[in-house]
């Protein structure tokens, strides 16, 4: 088989979530439990960091993966969706997995996986897995597809569980109430296994307590130990600094990662640091700096309100729900720029009502759509967009409405593409 016809048949196996949305749900983890099992449960062969969470998992999963590598350690790092190329998935220090490695696991395997017929992400997993395994990594950092509970990769044993924070998305698989969704995420807790909780929310701090009792698992709510505030880009570095208070002291921490949700991840960034140090980890401040430093450029994360060009200003974020897009919105209050543009597309299986509320009524707007049956129409958004006040044009292609932004903006003024991740992958100099 060549590349092509192996990410051919993993897409094409059965149908994607990512892609089509509810056809692809499974409520099971047997195709992930026989599939580990024919491959030798290689999940068990390794150490593993496991993250959940609703917004930061994968800016979480990428700083721990990068301080572990600072630190020495072969570490494997296990993120979905990919913005440009299936291998991004699956990276070992930062390099992502060979295209020969994907094409071997399926070839080797074909038989099997025309039998069990399993789902592109339960095959996807049992990839990343066999690929740690044979690699020997030390840490492998696992961040869950959705919800928790039922997601293919809570088949590992792992040394600590993170969940980031709790938002309303996927409600039509994981529940409707913050409570129920935690409930989801919150079945990543193993027995004996520390967890912590990034973002301590009123409304499902008794369902991650009740559970970790329920496990007898030692739980860390992030946020009562680390307080952190974003201070702004630090021009000598060109890196974000973020004020971390602890006991009563004070430090600086400079990230390549900005946005203000870092203020949210970082609590639990930290904290799984010093869980980690209390398990034996050789870990001290100084690589932990550094690591942090250099995360996103070490770890090879993109999207995370990325900057893509200067004069004028274009930003891009992958943040896509209520949660996530009010967070962007206010890093973006509080940024310096003449006329605000705003490339916006989004998918047609949430409602986005509220999160249209959020936006912004005198930026200028264009309305896209990514390239995936799961896009919104750009018509439709635009419709639904002008009963919040939100007026523009539309453009379906996000470069050509980025092209057009570019055009029309001065260099005082401020460009931002978001709204779904899958837009954001179609920009073609991320």
């Amino acid at each position: 088989m060549t590349y092509q016809e192996t990410l051919d048949y993993l897409f094409n196996a059965l149908p994607m979530f990512q892609r089509i949305g509810a056809a692809a749900f499974k409520k099971d983890l047997s195709n992930t439990i026989k599939l580990c099992d024919h491959l030798g449960n290689p999940q068990h062969q390794f150490k593993s960091i496991h993250v959940a969470g609703t917004n930061g998992k994968g800016s979480s999963s990428h700083a721990i993966a990068a301080v572990l590598q600072e630190a020495g350690y072969k570490v494997g790092l296990y993120t979905s969706p990919h913005l440009k190329s299936f291998t991004e998935r699956i990276r070992i220090n930062g390099l992502e997995i060979p295209e020969q490695s994907v094409v071997n696991f399926v070839t080797d395997h074909r038989f099997f996986l025309d039998e069990l017929k399993p789902s592109f992400f339960e095959m996807t997993v049992g990839l990343a897995f066999d690929h740690f395994a044979k690699q020997e990594v030390d840490y492998a950092v696992v961040e869950v597809g959705m919800g928790g509970r039922l997601d293919s990769t809570n088949v590992l044993s792992p040394e600590l569980c993170l969940i980031t924070n709790i938002g309303l998305d996927h409600t039509q698989f994981l529940g409707e109430t913050l409570a129920e969704i935690a409930g989801e995420k919150a079945g990543i807790i193993k027995e004996k296994t520390p967890v912590i909780i990034s973002q301590n929310q009123p409304e499902t701090f008794s369902v991650f307590k009740e559970q970790a009792m329920n496990r007898n698992a030692p739980i860390f709510f992030a946020d009562q130990f680390y307080q952190v505030k974003q201070l702004g880009i630090n021009n000598e570095t060109l890196l974000c600094d973020y004020e971390v208070a602890k006991n009563g002291e004070r430090s600086v921490f400079k990230m390549d990662l900005f946005g203000k949700y870092q203020e949210k991840n970082l609590p639990g960034i930290l904290m799984a640091f010093e869980v980690l140090k209390e398990q034996g980890l050789k870990l001290d401040d100084e690589v932990i700096h550094k690591g942090l430093a250099s995360a996103a450029q070490t770890s090879g994360l993109k999207g995370r309100f990325q900057k893509l060009q200067e004069d004028p200003f274009v930003y891009c974020d992958t943040g896509h729900n209520v949660e996530g897009l009010s967070i962007v919105m206010e890093q973006i209050g509080e940024m310096h720029f003449e006329q605000l543009y705003i490339i916006l597309g989004m998918v047609n299986d949430k409602d986005i009502s509220k999160a249209l509320a959020l936006l912004p009524k005198m930026a200028q707007y264009i309305f896209c759509q990514a390239n995936i049956p799961r896009a919104l129409p750009a018509e439709q958004l635009q419709q639904k967009a002008l009963e919040h006040g939100l007026k523009g044009d539309i453009v379906k292609d996000v470069n050509e409405a980025l092209a057009i932004s570019l055009k029309k903006a001065d260099k005082k003024d401020l460009i931002f593409i978001g709204g779904s991740t899958f837009v954001v992958a179609e920009i073609e100099n991320l």
